[in-house]
C-alpha cells in the first residue's frame, strides 16, 4: 500500500498494524478514511497468519477526531437515512481477534487547533466498542468535547462512557467538553497502561504478538465473555462464561495447553 493511501497497513509477528495516514489533517477521519479502516480491519479478521491487531497514528496525532468539513455540511434525514457514525463502530466491533489502540501524540479538537482532544469517532474506537485494549503514550490527552460544536456524542458515548467511569465522571466529561490526561484515563480504567512516546507502538506490537501466539478459539472465547460483561447481569454473565469454560474442554488445544503445562514445554496451539 503506497504512502498516498489513508491508512497503511503492515503485518508482523502474526500482527496485523493498520496506521492512519491522512497527516495533513492530523488523521481526521473523512468517510474515505472510515472506509479504507474498516475494510483493512475485515482483511485482518479474515487472514489465517493474523492473529490480533494494533490501531496508530503517528506521534504526533493519533486522530484528530470527525472531519468537521464534511460534517458541517450534514441534515439530519442524510445522518438518519445513512446511520451517520455506524459504519466505524460496527466495523470495530464484528473484529473478534484482539485489538489493541497505540495512541500517541495528540488528537486535536474541531474547535481550536491548540485543543488537544480525542474526538467522537476515536473515542467509539478505543474505548466505546469494548473490544479493544489501549496502550497510551503519556503524552495523549482524551474527552468528549462535542458539547463545544454544537452536538452531543452520536456514536455511543453517553451510554458506553458512564459504563466505563461512572455516571458522575461521563456527565462532566461530556456536559463540559473537559479532557483526561492518558494518566488519569489510566486511573479510571479507560486504558491498560502508559508508555514513553517511543515505546508505544513497539509495546502494543509485543502484547499483540503474546496474544496472537494463543488458541485462537479460546481467545474469541474469552473476549466474547469479557464484552458481554458490559450488557448482561452479573447471574447471566457467570452463565455464559461457565458455558463456554465447559466448551474449551472440546478442543484440541485445552489438550496441548494442559499437556505441556505438565510437560513443562511450549504449547504450540493449533486454533482446533
Amino acid at each position: 500500500m503506497s504512502d498516498d493511501s489513508l491508512i497503511l497497513v503492515a503485518r508482523e509477528y502474526g500482527v496485523g498494524v493498520i496506521r492512519l495516514n491522512r497527516p495533513k489533517a492530523l488523521n481526521a477521519l473523512c468517510d474515505a478514511l472510515i472506509n479504507e479502516f474498516v475494510a483493512a480491519l475485515c482483511v485482518f479478521q479474515a487472514d489465517d497468519d493474523v492473529g490480533a491487531i494494533v490501531i496508530t497514528g503517528s506521534e504526533k496525532a493519533f486522530a484528530a477526531g470527525a472531519d468537521i468539513k464534511e460534517m458541517r455540511n450534514q441534515n439530519m434525514i442524510d445522518a438518519y437515512m445513512t446511520d451517520f457514525l455506524q459504519s466505524i463502530s460496527t466495523g470495530v466491533k464484528v473484529v473478534r481477534k484482539p485489538i489493541i489502540a497505540a495512541v500517541n501524540g495528540y488528537a486535536v479538537s474541531p474547535q481550536k487547533k491548540n485543543s488537544h482532544t480525542c474526538n467522537e469517532e476515536i473515542f467509539s474506537i478505543i474505548f466505546r466498542n469494548k473490544t479493544i485494549c489501549v496502550n497510551p503514550g503519556e503524552n495523549a490527552v482524551f474527552g468528549q468535547p462535542e458539547i463545544k460544536v454544537g452536538t452531543i456524542p452520536g456514536a455511543g458515548g453517553t451510554q458506553r462512557l458512564i459504563r466505563a467511569v461512572g455516571k458522575a465522571k461521563a456527565m462532566h466529561m461530556i456536559l463540559t467538553g473537559e479532557t483526561i490526561s492518558a494518566g488519569e484515563a489510566e486511573k479510571a480504567g479507560l486504558v491498560a497502561s502508559v508508555h514513553a512516546v517511543a515505546e508505544t507502538l513497539p509495546y502494543a506490537i509485543k502484547q499483540a504478538a503474546i496474544m496472537a501466539k494463543y488458541s485462537r478459539p479460546i481467545i474469541y472465547m474469552a473476549k466474547e465473555c469479557i464484552n458481554a460483561a458490559d450488557e448482561l447481569s452479573l447471574a447471566d454473565g457467570l452463565h455464559l462464561e461457565k458455558r463456554l469454560y465447559h466448551a474449551t474442554f472440546g478442543t484440541e488445544d485445552v489438550k496441548e495447553g494442559m499437556g505441556a503445562f505438565i510437560e513443562k514445554r511450549q504449547a504450540v496451539f493449533q486454533n482446533k
